[in-house]
């Protein structure tokens, strides 16, 4: 379907930068999650960036977010001048701990001190946040929440799918995700002006002028009618590219029950879309160590990668207020993201199970013979 659409958009010669696969791919996605309007643009981060210009938010605003995620979300949030504060994640769903948040902006309450401008939720490796909290927390202290989805096309919250939440949601088709356009993005939202706000800056912000007239500063952000072709083809897809991911979760929850061995765990108020099948290891009872199973995966021409490393810990936020932190760092020392590609066949899975089990009797017989 994919090659059916891309030829098609490359036979009538619409190739950039716009064009009616385009339009077409923008309303289907709206219609996919439930949310009346969208605009295509060229990555997850025009989104989050776009959507935080939309929302007012600037230079000199503070704005909260989950520090277990892409480098992405923090970016963005330093693209509009604003400065990013961490909050850790729940142990149970490894997403943005409610308890930690309302701390956060019940202090700032109490002290008189400025309140933030934006919440950026995070819906980690397909799993969304737990909206009902969150929604109401930042109900109750007037502050905006932007749902950064860019994990989790294809996954619920309750009968909701991610990117109904909050203000507006971001999506990415980078060539890793659940749905790839090669690079691209989505921004999603309830309210229309929000969205064609978005549609206007990520032009350029030319104005309604016969020749080139800008006004506003705007940027290089939209989608060319090629991708969005291939982005139609992928999402007719979704269905079963989520029905996939989530059976190659189950294969390694059954081929991996093992001492120190720990999955990350699915929330019971949704169904994640399994984007990534991620572990931690306890090297001792497990017998090896996070990256003791990395390498030996990646001598067999395997790869797989630690969880992300928590902004808090990234040198260019160091300096960034943080409220928590000892779950994600502890999350970051010995998790680790397994293979876990729509087309990972059984025996491509079984050869990565097999290498993850050997390891600890590979590295006690490395350790006897070193003796």
């Amino acid at each position: 379907m994919e090659r059916e659409l891309l030829l098609d958009a490359f036979d009538s010669n619409w190739i950039a930068p716009l064009g009616p696969h385009v339009d077409a791919f923008e309303k289907e996605f709206a219609e996919a999650i439930g949310v009346p309007h969208a605009v295509a643009l060229s990555s997850g981060t025009a989104a989050l960036h776009l959507g935080l210009q939309g929302l007012g938010v600037g230079r000199g605003d503070d704005v909260l977010t989950a520090t277990m995620t892409f480098a992405a979300t923090a970016n963005a949030i330093s693209y509009v001048g604003a400065t990013p504060v961490f909050i850790d994640v729940l142990r149970k769903t490894w997403t943005l701990d409610p308890d930690l948040l309302e701390e956060e902006l019940a202090d700032r309450a109490r002290s008189g001190r400025r309140q933030v401008a934006a919440v950026i939720s995070v819906d980690l490796y397909g799993q969304c946040c737990d909206y009902e909290r969150i929604q109401a927390i930042c109900r109750r202290y007037d502050v905006p929440l932007i749902e950064d989805a860019a994990e989790a096309l294809g996954a619920t919250h309750g009968t909701q799918a991610a990117g109904a939440f909050g203000e507006c949601a971001a999506f990415s088709f980078n060539g890793n995700k659940i749905i790839t356009t090669s690079g691209g993005g989505m921004l999603v939202s309830h309210r229309r002006e929000l969205v064609e706000q978005a549609r206007h800056l990520s032009t350029q912000a030319r104005d309604a002028a016969p020749h080139y007239q800008h006004s506003t500063i705007g940027y290089n952000y939209r989608l060319s009618n090629l991708l969005a072709a291939v982005g139609r083809g992928q999402l007719k897809s979704l269905e079963n590219k989520v029905t996939r991911r989530r059976i190659v979760n189950r294969i390694y929850w059954r081929g991996l029950d093992l001492p120190g061995i720990e999955f990350m765990p699915e929330a019971p108020y949704g169904v994640s879309n399994c984007w990534l099948t991620c572990v931690t290891i306890d090297p001792s009872q497990f017998g090896a160590d996070r990256e003791e199973v990395r390498l030996a995966l990646e001598q067999q021409n395997i790869e797989s990668r630690p969880l992300w490393k928590p902004m808090h810990m990234q040198p260019v936020f160091k300096a960034c207020r943080m409220r928590g932190g000892a779950v994600s760092e502890d999350l970051f020392a010995r998790g680790l993201c397994l293979p876990s590609g729509s087309s990972l066949t059984p025996e491509e899975q079984e050869r990565v199970m097999d290498i993850v089990v050997d390891t600890p009797a590979r590295i006690a017989a490395k350790a006897v013979g070193q003796s």
